[in-house]
């Protein structure tokens, strides 16, 4: 393969964001866009990891030997994507709270439907 090891996870980051935001562009559903939304968000795992990896690294545990004798990945990477995942799914969680109210109330998850919601 012609890709460098080293940038495919940056293409597929990328990659990532990009159809997400095209499907919350085009979207005509609010569950629909939030599912884009939620996609959006999982480039950044992918990004962080690849922020936070490296090649032969292990966990960073010191129990067996000295600091320093072995590559180790970095563990404040780790934490970010675990909290943005958390965080991920609390605001998805939000979003389609709101996205069945607003059926509940409208009859409809078409936003351009919904013109008591305008200015």
């Amino acid at each position: 393969m012609s890709v460098l090891p080293g940038v495919l996870p940056y293409a597929i980051a990328g990659w990532l964001f990009l159809v997400g935001c095209y499907g919350l562009a085009a979207s005509r559903n609010l569950l629909h866009a939030v599912g884009c939304l939620a996609v959006c968000q999982s480039s950044t795992y992918v990004l962080l990891l690849a922020v936070g990896y490296r090649k032969g690294g292990t966990a960073p545990v010191f129990s067996d030997i000295a600091p320093g004798s072995r590559p180790v990945v970095d563990p404040v990477v780790q934490a970010l994507v675990l909290t943005d995942i958390v965080i991920g799914a609390t605001v998805t969680a939000l979003l389609l709270s709101l996205v069945i109210q607003i059926a509940k109330r409208h009859r409809t998850v078409d936003p351009d439907e919904l013109s008591e919601l305008r200015g």
